[in-house]
């Protein structure tokens, strides 16, 4: 019975699973945790958008999990899976993330019932637009409300006429621009918001396996160098993750996207970025010059490496293949992409799951960057970039007076150079991701009654956002 109970368990159950496992090693009141893990509010819409002569009636949402702290934050994905289960777990994610990597928002998240690639441009923007009057005419969506960002099926383009529509209503709101993140550069956006999911990827798997003792464990040294790496589905995340990972000495044997999955025979790796020209030119990874063609893209899951990145949709590793994964890190950069039930699997096959509340918190860590941004009004490095340059030409002239040594044009260049925006942005993330992960393996490791990093890091964050409220008052 209780493997059928399992068997049925929903998206939004898993993460409570999680959630109450975690919780029971807390410290705190039955009604402070149920309150933490309900979801505060649930906005279901459905609205008519005509599509040539035809209208078609659209099912929508967007869902605030919590407002301990506001705004809240947390991306729009188009899909034609979405559903309330799922929106309501990623709110909840969210809120667990934020909390994680110290990002001062309450979790939300949003989907339109929609195959994006079944429409065209023109009709994705009447989508989005009306989409967006909704959640103004309802105050779901403002800067110091609840701020939309990109994630699956949607980009920088749906984010620019979010913004526009906003801009339409508020006229008058000096701060209106963050009403949303993951905006293009030109319209205020921040540089490295694209490549942030998948950079905090790297960030964070890179600090997982750097710990001497947990790679002993699973037979593995300890740093990125060398290691074989397989990732599931090559959109934004999956893409710059594969990307990363490999411009730090990884080696991709697998690639997969939902036409099929590729394997290296020989072992030295694929090219992303060529892997990712042939598909353009093909509309297909498969049949890439010396791979092996999988024609099954989830059988990529099961092939053998020392790291796995699932980076496409949620539940992809079930009970039913999570006993055929060989990989030794499970690092997941999608949102749930392992169930319950398969966890249970996992970690009795001693295999490490890095989990997502905190590894593809670089998206929203960004975002948030983005948000200050646009709340000051001011590029990040405007104010003090060729002060720092200077200061560092004067101090590097008279090392070279002292040491009678010139330094070449190369190491000049490079001691001197000011920051930019993508360089604050790229150490803010690295900082912050490495911060994050540090409690979530002392808990992990100190605390008897914890086994896994994922149990480690909801009760990180029931624990963050468990002393908001009880800083304001709200509970005894």
């Amino acid at each position: 019975m209780a493997a059928k109970k399992n068997a049925a368990m929903s998206f939004n159950q898993s993460v409570e699973q999680y959630f109450d496992k975690a919780a029971a090693v807390t410290k705190y009141s039955k009604g402070l945790l149920d309150q933490i893990k309900a979801c505060n509010s649930v906005y279901q819409m459905r609205f008519p958008v005509k599509i040539g002569n035809n209208f078609h009636v659209v099912e929508a949402y967007r869902v605030q999990h919590s407002h301990h702290k506001t705004p809240c934050k947390g991306g729009i994905r188009y899909s034609e899976h979405v559903n309330q289960d799922e929106v309501m777990a990623l709110a909840s994610l969210m809120t667990y993330k934020c909390a994680i990597v110290d990002v001062p928002f309450g979790g939300a998240k949003g989907g339109i019932k929609i195959n994006p690639r079944k429409y065209t441009s023109n009709q994705l923007q009447k989508i989005t637009r009306r989409y967006t009057t909704e959640l103004i005419k309802k105050n779901f969506i403002g800067p110091a409300i609840d701020v939309p960002a990109p994630d699956y099926g949607t980009g920088g383009r749906e984010m620019a006429w979010i913004l526009d529509t906003y801009l339409t209503f508020s006229p008058s709101n000096i701060d209106a621009y963050g009403c949303v993140t993951g905006k293009p550069v030109t319209q205020s956006g921040i540089r490295g918001r694209v490549e942030a999911t998948g950079r905090g990827v790297f960030y964070g798997t890179r600090e997982a396996v750097s710990n001497k003792q947990d790679m002993k464990a699973l037979g593995l040294e300890p740093g990125i160098e060398g290691k074989t790496v397989v990732v599931q589905g090559l959109g934004n995340v999956g893409y710059h993750s594969a990307r990363i990972f490999q411009e730090h000495g990884a080696v991709l044997v697998g690639l997969a996207e939902y036409e099929g999955a590729i394997l290296d025979p020989t072992g030295k790796g694929f090219d992303i970025d060529k892997v990712m020209k042939h598909r353009a030119k093909t509309g297909s990874i498969l049949d890439y010059p010396g791979a092996t063609n999988i024609e099954d893209s989830a059988k990529c899951l099961e092939i053998k490496c020392d790291i796995l990145i699932p980076a496409a949709l949620e539940r992809v590793i079930h009970d039913g293949n999570a006993k055929k994964v060989k990989a030794k890190i499970i690092a997941e950069a999608a949102n749930g992409p392992i169930t319950a039930e398969a966890e249970e699997i996992l970690l009795k096959k001693n295999i490490m799951i890095i989990p997502d509340v905190y590894l593809n918190a670089g998206g929203v860590t960004v975002s948030y960057f983005e948000w200050l941004k646009n709340l000051s009004h001011v590029r990040f490095g405007r104010m003090d970039r060729r002060y720092h340059q200077s200061a560092s030409n004067d101090m590097l002239n008279v090392i070279e007076r002292l040491s009678g040594s010139p330094a070449t044009k190369g190491e000049r260049e490079k001691v001197v150079k000011g920051a930019d925006e993508i360089d604050i942005v790229r150490s803010g993330l690295e900082d912050t991701m490495i911060n994050a992960y540090r409690p979530i393996r002392e808990v992990w490791k100190r605390n008897k009654s914890v086994h896994d990093l994922r149990t480690s890091a909801f009760a990180v964050a029931i624990d963050k956002v468990a002393t908001a409220y009880l800083e304001l008052g709200i509970f005894p």
